[in-house]
């Protein structure tokens, strides 16, 4: 009997993204410890802290903030909220940027050179 992996979290996708998610950390970690520290003195241990630090916040805010956040607003406010949203003001600013301008006047009546200076 095979048995098939039915699971509703993606694992591949997930695996890549934390693969990117490390790469990029990793990448961060080098340019912060190299340029602060240099290569010497704990390097290694330097490295791993900070890619530890990198990996650990990249991961929380696009693994599980920024998904969540999407989730929220589609189960929350519905998913005509977030598609129309976005096409009503654009649709809006494009009738406004269509409409003629009035003219515009000026507001100040007397120019700046004319007024006292004060020390």
């Amino acid at each position: 009997m095979a048995r098939t992996l039915t699971s509703s979290i993606p694992y591949l996708r997930l695996r890549r993204q934390a693969g990117i998610l490390a790469g990029v950390s990793l990448l961060l970690a080098l340019l912060l410890i190299g340029y602060t520290f240099g290569v010497e003195n704990h390097f290694f241990a330097r490295l791993f802290s900070a890619f530890f630090v990198f990996f650990w916040l990249l991961a929380v805010t696009f693994l599980g903030i920024v998904p969540f956040v999407n989730w929220a607003a589609r189960s929350w406010f519905g998913k005509e909220w977030t598609s129309d949203s976005f096409t009503k003001t654009a649709a809006r600013r494009s009738s406004a940027s269509t409409s003629p301008s009035s003219a515009r006047t000026p507001t100040r009546t007397a120019s700046r050179s004319s007024q006292k200076r004060h020390p």
